[in-house]
């Protein structure tokens, strides 16, 4: 068995992660005001990623903006320019630019790959923005291709698998069966499992945890839940309110 490359004392361990960022009234989520609020609280960060038309890097949990934007636009489909042109709804927020929460970030950052269909265009472009970058930080993604990726290309960058139990989804049985209890691992090579806490206990995840990977829990929205599930995670991806720290 290989030697896990996360000590204890690395942040996915000791530093609660604040999810889209500390966002809250006047911050909306995956917003540069929530990632500056996150920053000054001194939180980890997670976010999300998509890439533009023109190969741009942006921060948005969604393809589509018509949750935060109240406009019908696919990210892929336009340019970062283009994009620019809208505020999230209620707020003067714009799209952010991932290189812009660069530059503010003196935190930890847990980026999500939403990389659901065709795996290459964005991890490439992801791989191009983050190469130089001397912060410290962590990928993780649903999709253990994805994380092929870059076992294959970027190998000494912490990966992780986020999973759940799919519930409700309409995937088919044996991908449901195959997500859930991780049984991609061999291929996605995860240093770290981030699973919904509300599908814990898993035993898929508790052999992770014996094997020396830490456990995230998302996304915790109580300091209760969070002391409910203490004895199977090893730390938390918050928000709606403000968590302990260790």
């Amino acid at each position: 068995m290989s030697k896990p490359r996360i000590t204890k004392d690395h942040w996915l361990y000791t530093m609660p992660v604040a999810h889209r960022g500390l966002h809250g009234e006047g911050a909306p989520e995956n917003s540069m005001a929530a990632f500056g609020r996150a920053v000054e609280a001194g939180y980890a960060i997670e976010l999300d990623v998509h890439a533009t038309k023109d190969e741009q890097i942006v921060v948005s949990h969604d393809a589509n903006l018509s949750r935060m934007f109240g406009v019908d636009v696919n990210i892929a489909e336009h340019t970062y320019a283009e994009l620019r042109n809208y505020t999230m709804t209620g707020t003067r927020e714009k799209l952010p630019l991932l290189a812009e929460v660069l530059r503010i970030a003196d935190v930890p950052l847990l980026i999500e790959i939403k990389s659901e269909k065709k795996v290459g265009r964005l991890e490439q472009a992801l791989y191009a923005q983050l190469r130089n970058y001397k912060g410290e930080f962590a990928l993780q993604s649903f999709n253990p291709y994805s994380l092929r990726w870059y076992v294959k290309n970027k190998p000494q960058w912490l990966r992780g698998q986020l999973s759940c139990s799919f519930e409700g989804s309409d995937m088919g049985g044996l991908k449901k069966a195959l997500l859930k209890n991780l049984h991609l691992n061999f291929m996605a090579r995860p240093d770290f499992i981030s699973y919904s806490v509300g599908d814990l206990p898993c035993p898929a995840v508790q052999k992770a945890r014996e094997a020396g990977k830490p456990i995230l829990g998302w996304t915790v929205n109580s300091q209760e839940l969070a002391d409910q599930k203490k004895d199977l995670i090893d730390n938390i991806i918050f928000e709606n309110f403000t968590p302990r720290k260790a």
